[in-house]
């Protein structure tokens, strides 16, 4: 087979246009909402999870930390539905994209260091110098924690692509093979099947751990500003 392993990472286009911005835009639209006084079902469910989500998230954030709670929530369920549907055959999954990643992590991250540094100065620096470091390894710990800090974002990023592409490549090998081995052995057929449905599986549990570590990691960066 001759395909292109990486083809669907590709950013997909419509007339020759880019048609990222429409796929990133889905996905909010498929969040159902209520008109009505008494919910459904499934809006009820949607807004216990939304409850729960929050709660553990902002257990350990003060008053100022809990103003970011709309933010992290909706990041969460944009990020998950936005990997989950990135799980359909022949579909495009943004968050397997490095800028687009980026994108989101930079200015969050800036957003709770900057909030950071005008709040509690004095507590920000103190983080570049622990307390009772000798004398000579002072220069050399504020270069290593400078530059800790200016990676958190790109570790934010990197981990989210990475994680996303490897699972979208395995399951594009697993599912290959299974259709060359369907016209030369029957059961070597059916077991790799059955490897790629558990494999399906477990990338949906990653699509929805990975937004939750993505958002989690916002949040502790933001505990640590505010």
């Amino acid at each position: 087979m001759n395909e292109n392993l990486f083809a669907s990472f590709i950013a997909p286009t419509i007339l020759g246009l880019p048609a990222a911005v429409l796929i990133i835009l889905f996905p909010p639209l498929l969040i159902p909402t209520s008109k009505y006084l008494i919910n459904n079902r499934l809006i009820t469910t949607q807004q216990w999870l939304i409850k729960l989500t929050s709660k553990q998230m902002m257990t350990t954030h003060n008053t100022k930390g809990r103003t970011w709670s709309l933010m992290l929530v909706s990041l969460i369920i944009f990020i998950a539905t936005t990997n989950l549907l990135g799980l359909l055959p022949h579909s495009f999954t943004p968050t397997a994209q490095l800028s687009m990643n980026l994108a989101m992590a930079i200015p969050l991250w800036a957003g709770a260091v900057i909030m950071g540094f005008r709040s509690k100065i004095k507590n920000a620096l103190a983080h570049f110098l622990p307390q009772g470091t000798p004398t000579p390894l002072i220069p050399m710990l504020v270069i290593i924690e400078t530059i800790s800090l200016l990676i958190q974002p790109m570790a934010l990023a990197v981990r989210l692509t990475a994680n996303i592409t490897a699972g979208h490549l395995l399951m594009h090998l697993i599912g290959s093979a299974t259709l060359a081995m369907s016209t030369i052995n029957l059961p070597s057929t059916l077991i790799i099947f059955t490897i790629l449905i558990l494999l399906t599986i477990l990338e949906i549990a990653v699509a929805l751990i990975q937004a939750y570590v993505f958002t989690l990691l916002v949040s502790l960066y933001l505990h640590d500003n505010t």
